[in-house]
């Protein structure tokens, strides 16, 4: 899809929430459309998202920079070339050892085929989650950030996150975070389907951390 006709549903989703959820309508004034546009380099976005887990954003940057450098690289290595390296040399650019597995595994799945990231246009949401919760590492949070802002999905619903928690206790007055059940309540109610992503993002831009 390309970034005008995106940009569009995003329009088309704004005026949805908007006639359907009043509360949810003065957010979508104050912030306008939702800003995300989603891009095809699917094995970057993962790399990245491992890299970034539990990590400042400066933070990640600086490890990221550094994981280029030790391919001599100004953009994500290939799998392949991830293959080449130990464990202790990723580590020694600040990887956890965790993380050092975790992409290493990544790797392991494009290379041998496991992940078909080729492919994910055609497949749903439950099987993009499926195939992308086999890498170690990647669980529903990251297969929901990537396909709402990767792939750029406009039903996903992140339940588990404490963004959308703190930004639905926030707006809709509750008295503590939600928990997945009541979400998936107040979603129903008051009517975000089919653009549980944008409404999403107005949650966390309620609490001025939307991710980027």
């Amino acid at each position: 899809m390309d970034t005008k006709s995106f940009q569009e549903k995003l329009i088309q989703a704004a005026q949805h929430l908007k006639r359907h959820d009043p509360i949810l309508a003065p957010l979508i004034e104050l912030y306008g459309t939702a800003g995300f546009v989603p891009h095809t380099n699917y094995y970057q976005a993962l790399v990245d998202s491992i890299i970034g887990q539990q990590l400042s954003v400066k933070a990640a940057r600086s490890i990221r920079a550094r994981f280029y450098a030790l391919f001599q690289e100004t953009d994500t290595p290939s799998p392949q070339e991830i293959l080449t390296k130990t464990v202790e040399e990723l580590r020694a650019v600040g990887f956890s050892n965790a993380k050092a597995r975790y992409v290493r595994d990544l790797a392991e799945h494009v290379i041998d085929g496991r992940l078909k990231l080729g492919r994910f246009d055609e497949l749903s949401n439950e099987e993009i989650i499926n195939e992308l919760t086999s890498v170690k590492g990647v669980g529903e949070w990251t297969a929901h950030m990537f396909m709402m802002f990767t792939l750029g999905r406009l039903d996903i619903l992140p339940v588990g996150d404490l963004g959308i928690k703190n930004g639905v206790k926030k707006v809709y007055g509750l008295d503590e975070p939600p928990n997945a059940d009541k979400i998936r309540e107040i979603a129903l109610k008051n009517n975000w389907h089919p653009y549980e992503s944008v409404a999403s993002w107005y949650m966390w831009e309620s609490l001025d951390n939307a991710p980027k």
